[in-house]
C-alpha cells in the first residue's frame, strides 16, 4: 500500500510542477493574460478538473510561479555572491544579476513582484523561498554594520524601482549599468 501512496504522490507532485512550468512558458511566450486554466490544461493535456485539483485558479498559480521563481533567483545570487572576492563585489554581483534575471525573465519576474498574490513581504508568514532570496542580499552587507537588513532591503527595493521601471520603458534600459554602479558606490560602505 505504502509503494502505491508514494507512487501517487510522486506523480502529483510531478503533475504538480508540470502546470507551473507551463504556466511560466506560456506567460514568457505569450504574456500572462493568455494563461488561463483552459490553455493550461491543453497545453499539460489534463482536464480542467486536474489542475483544479492542484489550483484554485489562476491567482494560486501565479503564487506557485512566483515562489518558484524566488527559489530560483535565490540559487542563483547565493552562488554569485559566494563566487565573489569580497563583500563590496558581491553587492555589485548580486545586484547585476538580479537586474539581468528581471530583464531575461520578465514574466517570471511579474509574477514575482508586479502580480497581485497573497504572497508577503517582511512578514513572519513570508514563505522561505523569498527569505532565502533576501538573505542573499543581508549576505552582501557587512555583518557589523547596523542596520544591515534595513540596507539589504533598501538596495532590494531600488533594484526592483530600476527592473520595474526599465521593464515599462519609463527609464531606459542602455543606462543600467550607470544605475547600478550608481547604487553600490552609495552603499559601499555597508559592504567593505
Amino acid at each position: 500500500m505504502s509503494a502505491i501512496r508514494d507512487r501517487r504522490e510522486r506523480e502529483r507532485a510531478q503533475r504538480h510542477q508540470l502546470i507551473i512550468t507551463a504556466a511560466r512558458e506560456l506567460a514568457e511566450a505569450e504574456g500572462w493574460e493568455a494563461v488561463t486554466t483552459r490553455r493550461l490544461a491543453e497545453r499539460v493535456e489534463y482536464s480542467q478538473p486536474v489542475l483544479y485539483s492542484h489550483f484554485s485558479g489562476k491567482d494560486a498559480i501565479v503564487r506557485a510561479v512566483a515562489l518558484d521563481g524566488f527559489a530560483e533567483l535565490a540559487a542563483h545570487l547565493r552562488r554569485i555572491r559566494l563566487a565573489a572576492p569580497g563583500l563590496r563585489q558581491a553587492l555589485h554581483d548580486v545586484c547585476r544579476a538580479y537586474l539581468e534575471f528581471a530583464t531575461e525573465r520578465p514574466a517570471l519576474y511579474q509574477a514575482m513582484f508586479v502580480m497581485p498574490t497573497d504572497v508577503k513581504f517582511a512578514h513572519a508568514e513570508t514563505p522561505p523561498p523569498l527569505l532565502d532570496c533576501f538573505q542573499e542580499f543581508v549576505g552582501c552587507v557587512h555583518p557589523d554594520t547596523p542596520g544591515r537588513e534595513l540596507v539589504a532591503e533598501v538596495v532590494w527595493s531600488a533594484l526592483h524601482g530600476i527592473a520595474t521601471l526599465s521593464d515599462s520603458g519609463r527609464i531606459p534600459l542602455e543606462f543600467q549599468s550607470e544605475r547600478l554602479e550608481f547604487l553600490v558606490s552609495r552603499l559601499g560602505d555597508a559592504a567593505p
